[in-house]
Formats: C-alpha cells, sequence, structure tokens
C-alpha cells in the first residue's frame, strides 16, 4: 500500500479533535466553542473519570498511571467511535504525556491534536481564581511535571491561551 503524501495526510478531514492541556488551560471553553463552531459533539473528559479519581484529585493527590489507563481506555472508545462514522467530536482532555496520546490512539490521520499551549504563564491565575472544580489548584505543579509537548510526528496545532476564547477558536479552524 502506497504511503500518504505529506500533502494528502493534510487533505484528510478529521472526525475528531482532542484539545490537550494542562487544568486551567481553557480545554472546556475552547472544546466547547470549538465544537459548536465545527456542529459537532463535545465530550469532556472529566465526566468521564470514575469517582475514585475525582476523590484522589479533590483531595490533592495527583493520579498514578494506573489510575489513569481505564480512564484513557474509555475516551480512546469515544475517539474511535467519531473515526468510525458514529459522530465527529471534540474531546476537552489534558492528554499530558505521549503515552496517554498513544492509548487515545494518537497520532491518527482522522484526529487532529490541539495543544492549548501556556508560554506566558496565564494559567497559574486562572486555576488559583476558579471555583467549583474538583481539581484544586495545588495539583498544576504535578500536571506541569507531567507534561510532554506534542512532538512533530503528532501533527499538533499549538496555540497560546493567553489570546481571546473566539481568536483561539479562529486560529485551530485555520489549521484543521
Amino acid at each position: 500500500m502506497p504511503v500518504e503524501s505529506t500533502s494528502e495526510a493534510r487533505a484528510v478531514q478529521p472526525r475528531a479533535v482532542v484539545v490537550m492541556g494542562v487544568c486551567g488551560a481553557g480545554k472546556t471553553e475552547i472544546g466547547h466553542r470549538l465544537a459548536d463552531a465545527l456542529g459537532w459533539n463535545f465530550r469532556d473528559a472529566d465526566d468521564f473519570h470514575p469517582a475514585a479519581n475525582v476523590v484522589k484529585m479533590r483531595s490533592g493527590v495527583p493520579l498514578t498511571d494506573a489510575d489513569r489507563w481505564p480512564w484513557l481506555d474509555a475516551l480512546a472508545v469515544v475517539l474511535r467511535d467519531a473515526v468510525d462514522g458514529h459522530g465527529d467530536v471534540v474531546l476537552a482532555c489534558s492528554a499530558l504525556a505521549r503515552r496517554y496520546r498513544d492509548r487515545l490512539g494518537l497520532p491518527h490521520p482522522l484526529i487532529r491534536l490541539v495543544h492549548l499551549d501556556d508560554p506566558s504563564g496565564v494559567v497559574k491565575k486562572r486555576v488559583e481564581q476558579r471555583a467549583g472544580h474538583f481539581m484544586p489548584a495545588t495539583l498544576l505543579d504535578s500536571q506541569l511535571a507531567v507534561l510532554e509537548k506534542p512532538a512533530p510526528d503528532e501533527r499538533p496545532i499549538v496555540v497560546d491561551v493567553a489570546a481571546e476564547p473566539d481568536a483561539l477558536v479562529r486560529a485551530i479552524l485555520s489549521r484543521l
């Protein structure tokens, strides 16, 4: 079977987009807006955490890989369903480490990865100011320690979270 050229790979319309980043980067906000703009379904990975994971994070304890595997496996099913034509989806998911993105089934020609990057350091302020989320600000440092920025072979769309949400969505849409 012939290998696709880079231009052919770019011409493939994705069926799923994973919006990744640390807590407070805006995954849910940007994911919702992007899904609305595309007319796609939106799923938030936080909704897939088992109760034990939520209790652990609420108490300020970082998750281990063993905690994450079943959660990531459930999210991989969401992405596979989209790839199989059962409804296009935008998934907001931290997906911080390469091994987690691999577990999700990335890279994949029908799934695009969007990295909400924070080169200007605005996320820390956001996390400290938000209320009502199970993820305390104290876990941001553990997420930053785990974060592995996407490699070129993952074909990431990287955007700076300091921009306004509408500008971020326009930037993402222009690169899909």
